[in-house]
């Protein structure tokens, strides 16, 4: 943290940062009595194929700046005009420029619905969507809500786990080191989501008056970001493109929104939603659209593909790839960007 807080205050530009931003066509649109902030990037190629990708916590539209090129200009980055997408990318309720929400019932599934709104509102009558982290839920939820216009969508994070992980295949050394893994982030790594979901603005107000308590606690909120995050100020050596300037792009942008309470709440929305779904004895609807997945090895449960088949069991694509992990389109831009073009191409 000393190291971060030196760069941070004698060497870090947020106006670079902020120059970035300012340069992509950005909208705002009110859905629900919600402002909702997104990036809107058209492909100049014909044809290009409609992406909506939701970022997670403790992340923003910042963690997905770098595949917007390769995903809308292919050609500029080793692929082809087949290869396009155009990219929409919105900020979740609560988090950096969309408003805070002013009233219970802003869990994801909520979240999926405006998307579908904020997708018809753009003229998208087809269209596919992707997700990791949190933003795995809201994509796997608009897959089950059977939202209009959605085609298939792409995962990279098997939110399922967290409830039906003792049911998942465990017969493997892939599938024993897979359960091993989840039992390492319950017992090691999962303090914060239990503290967000029961507790959230107990927290979250303290993180307000402090930019490097802040800070702290998006770095260090569980054991693999902060290794991974970590190596980028102690030892100067990012994973990927998690570099110091990206990684405080981020942070500044929690800071400068004054946002930590509400991203905090967001997870105390999706926990009462998950206990009230559990509850009811039902299982979750199906999913009627293909899905693709790809397993990194570098994310907190890197999920074998009988783990995924297991809630997919249609599952029209799956990869593993040899590097990248739970920030996978920060980590590793490139890599994601060909996932994206495999995982979507049977649906262009």
């Amino acid at each position: 943290m000393q190291a971060l807080a030196d760069y941070w205050s004698t060497e870090y530009d947020w106006r670079r940062c902020e120059a970035r931003l300012n340069a992509l066509p950005q909208f705002t649109t009110e859905i629900d009595g919600m402002q909702v902030h997104f990036i809107h990037v058209r492909s100049r190629h014909e044809n290009a194929l409609p992406l909506i990708m939701t970022h997670g916590w403790p992340g923003s539209v910042i963690e997905l700046l770098d595949t917007i090129g390769p995903l809308t200009d292919p050609t500029a980055y080793g692929g082809t005009a087949e290869d396009a997408f155009d990219l929409v990318l919105p900020s979740m309720p609560g988090y950096g420029f969309s408003s805070e929400p002013t009233e219970a019932g802003w869990d994801a599934a909520a979240t999926a619905r405006a998307w579908a709104e904020l997708m018809a509102r753009l003229g998208y009558d087809r269209y596919v969507g992707q997700g990791g982290d949190v933003g795995a839920l809201v994509t796997d939820l608009m897959g089950r809500q059977q939202v209009q216009g959605l085609a298939g969508y792409h995962l990279s994070l098997l939110t399922a786990v967290l409830a039906i992980g003792d049911h998942l295949p465990n017969e493997s050394e892939q599938e024993r080191a897979a359960h091993q893994a989840v039992a390492t982030f319950k017992q090691d790594g999962f303090g914060y989501f239990l503290e967000m979901a029961t507790r959230p603005q107990t927290i979250a107000y303290s993180l307000t008056d402090s930019p490097i308590g802040l800070a702290a606690w998006m770095l260090d909120h569980d054991t693999d970001s902060y290794y991974k995050i970590a190596r980028a100020f102690v030892d100067h050596a990012p994973v990927g493109s998690l570099t110091r300037d990206t990684i405080l792009d981020n942070i500044t942008l929690y800071w400068l929104t004054g946002t930590a309470v509400s991203t905090a709440r967001s997870y105390w929305e999706d926990a009462r939603a998950l206990a009230a779904a559990l509850a009811s004895g039902q299982a979750p609807p199906p999913v009627t659209v293909p899905v693709g997945f790809t397993t990194f090895p570098g994310e907190i449960w890197a999920s074998p593909r009988s783990w995924v088949e297991a809630v997919y069991p249609d599952l029209a694509y799956f990869n593993e790839v040899d590097k990248g992990g739970h920030f996978a389109a920060w980590e590793e831009p490139q890599l994601f960007t060909t996932e994206m073009r495999a995982a979507f191409k049977s649906l262009r």
